[in-house]
């Protein structure tokens, strides 16, 4: 008689849906929005008014996140879009 093995059970049934929360929506809505609009390869000193722009239709979308959450969803967008420093070599880094 062949066992059923329960872990095969279990993946059928369907998993709760993650929900997210309005300050992860609008984190990853600002990610989306750096990636799709070209702010990463923008002249920087347009940075500014980009986010400025983004920010205020983030507040309108999201009207129950609070100041600081808007500014950390502004804060995490602008590390965001800044490109990575450059490495330096070993040898520069140990002369």
């Amino acid at each position: 008689m062949a066992r059923k093995n329960k872990s095969r059970a279990t993946r059928s049934e369907p998993r709760p849906a993650a929900t997210q929360s309005a300050f992860e929506q609008a984190r990853d809505e600002m990610f989306y929005h750096v990636i799709h609009c070209g702010v990463i390869e923008s002249d920087p000193a347009h940075h500014d008014e980009w986010f400025d722009d983004t920010m205020r239709y983030l507040t309108e979308r999201y009207p129950e996140l609070d100041e600081k959450e808007l500014g950390e969803v502004r804060a995490a967008g602008e590390r965001f879009a800044h490109p990575p420093k450059p490495r330096h070599s070993r040898q520069t880094a140990t002369a």
